[in-house]
């Protein structure tokens, strides 16, 4: 009885049923947060003394770099529990993770770019952040083209979380290259633990920014994962009842001769 709950969470069913609710009221908090976070940070922030108005880009660069990192966690943590448990669920939100975790460590790659170049004077730099996150890059890629060179999609399933699993050891890494290897990168700036040298004014649209990017990464991951569901249990009777029941939902509006609708 105590792992109803766990077992409950596991089927796509559930999972597909349960989410469809949640969406629209993601999407307004995300919706807002994001425009709110955007012009706050565009427009309300002061200008930094030594960079000017370059430093706004940290309002993707940092959410952005933040979500690849804990999306690679998500990623990770969804194989394992797929590979201990055996469950199906967790391996669909592990294959939707991956391409949405490259995305946003891209972008984070790109933004960096931009911003090396006027604060620093090159756009790339083989220094210990920037490395370490083009790894993950690359680890993302991997399990996701790990995933499709299998026939079997269960194998292509579980190497990719193997591989997740084993890639996990970049993260620390990637979080304490500033601090291990002093190169280009400054030390951090927002802390944990401790008071971040970030002045409140700059800090608190950042931070808007971040959740923003969080209620983001939550409603693509369920978007991502709700049509992987469906892709794989297409074959199934509840899939076919809810295609049946859209079809016959989507032909009342239609429109027939005398007004009327079928």
């Amino acid at each position: 009885m105590a792992w109803q709950w766990f077992h409950r969470l596991g089927s796509p069913r559930w999972f597909y049923e349960k989410t469809q609710a949640w969406l629209p009221w993601l999407t307004v908090v995300t919706l807002t947060l994001l425009i709110v976070g955007t012009v706050w940070g565009l427009a309300f922030a002061p200008v930094d003394a030594k960079q000017g108005n370059s430093y706004r880009i940290i309002y993707i660069h940092v959410p952005a770099a933040f979500l690849a990192l804990a999306g690679y966690y998500i990623m990770a943590i969804s194989g394992a529990v797929g590979l201990i448990w055996k469950m199906k669920l967790p391996y669909m939100v592990m294959k939707s993770a991956a391409p949405i975790g490259a995305a946003l460590t891209f972008i984070s790659l790109v933004t960096g770019s931009i911003w090396g170049k006027p604060t620093w004077g090159t756009w790339w730099e083989w220094d210990a952040r920037i490395t370490s996150m083009l790894i993950l890059f690359f680890l993302y890629l991997g399990i996701m083209a790990l995933q499709q060179a299998f026939h079997s999609r269960d194998t292509g399933d579980k190497a990719g979380a193997i591989l997740a699993l084993v890639g996990t050891v970049n993260i620390p890494i990637i979080y304490k290259s500033v601090d291990w290897w002093y190169t280009l990168h400054q030390p951090a700036s927002i802390k944990f633990v401790g008071e971040s040298t970030i002045h409140a004014s700059m800090l608190y649209p950042l931070l808007a920014m971040v959740i923003a990017f969080y209620c983001f990464y939550a409603l693509v991951l369920l978007l991502y994962t709700r049509a992987e569901i469906l892709r794989r249990e297409s074959r199934t009777q509840w899939v076919s009842d809810l295609v049946a029941q859209q079809v016959s939902s989507d032909n009342k509006d239609i429109p027939v001769k005398g007004g009327s609708t079928i």
